[in-house]
């Protein structure tokens, strides 16, 4: 399938971005971003783990690879979500997503350096394009109206890595096990080190809330068919493709905003969207392994 892994990608980075409006919902309501995180990935551990069992036999991994790529990835999903919010408690949510989503550079780097990839213009074009596409949509270059701090630059640079982390886990994992079984240990290693970190108080309330329906649809959504679609596409895409191609959770999560929370565009919000989309989708045409 020429362009099947690539569609796959990108319906993930749809729901991606359709799950930080919901997320942005329950902050509203008053729970942690820690909580909320904590819950994408329960919930998604359950729908994966139900994947695994119906076939657990054929599924169970035979390589220890399996293990050491998928807790990779799982590590790498667990240090982006809390550098994330982190960064943007620190500085803002202009200055975190445009920092975060310098993930492309760390992925294309990376795969040079380990000889995945070719370096080459046009690839570089695009992470270029992209990146503008991102300042422009999120406001990040009206240094008046933010104020960056250390760490919240650390934090959401430290969030971009660990998002080229999570991309380099599951796509070695995936060469050596199935989807069903990376994601498994995946969102159990994201599950073990959250609950380390949140307020176990906080989070046991959920259970009992009038908002626990809002949770169950963020961790669907957000991971239990978002991640399952991102792991099978991820397996037919080079890695930097993917990273880009996932970039279009901003524009999800702008139109989720403008559409359901009544959130306003500017002009130049709208060019970089439109920019975004132009990007990928010429890298989408022109895309060569």
């Amino acid at each position: 399938m020429r362009y099947g892994g690539m569609i796959l990608v990108m319906i993930a980075a749809i729901l991606w971005g359709i799950t930080g409006g919901i997320a942005d919902i329950l902050m509203n309501k008053g729970w942690s971003p820690s909580v909320i995180s904590f819950y994408r990935g329960a919930v998604g551990l359950v729908c994966v783990l139900v994947w695994f069992l119906l076939r657990a036999k054929q599924n169970f991994p035979t390589s220890s690879r399996v293990y050491l790529w998928s807790l990779v990835a799982g590590l790498g999903v667990a240090g982006n979500f809390t550098l994330y919010f982190l960064s943007i408690e620190a500085s803002s949510i202009a200055i975190a997503a445009t920092l975060m989503y310098t993930a492309p550079v760390f992925v294309l780097l990376v795969s040079f350096l380990l000889k995945i990839e070719r370096s080459s213009w046009l690839k570089w074009g695009c992470i270029t394009g992209v990146l503008v596409g991102i300042i422009l949509l999120t406001g990040a270059y009206n240094t008046g109206s933010t104020s960056v701090t250390l760490l919240g630059a650390g934090a959401g640079l430290g969030a971009g890595i660990s998002y080229a982390v999570f991309i380099f886990g599951f796509k070695n994992a995936s060469n050596f096990g199935k989807p069903q079984t990376v994601l498994t240990i995946a969102f159990l290693a994201f599950s073990a080190l959250l609950l380390l970190f949140i307020d176990r108080q906080e989070a046991l309330s959920v259970l009992t809330s009038g908002d626990i329906g809002w949770f169950i649809l963020l961790g669907l959504v957000g991971a239990g068919v978002s991640f399952v679609l991102y792991v099978v596409g991820v397996r037919w895409t080079a890695p930097s493709t993917a990273s880009m191609i996932a970039m279009i959770e901003p524009v999800t999560a702008s139109l989720f905003g403008v559409m359901v929370l009544g959130d306003s565009l500017t002009f130049v919000q709208l060019i970089g969207m439109v920019l975004i989309l132009a990007t990928i989708t010429f890298l989408s045409v022109n895309k060569t392994d």
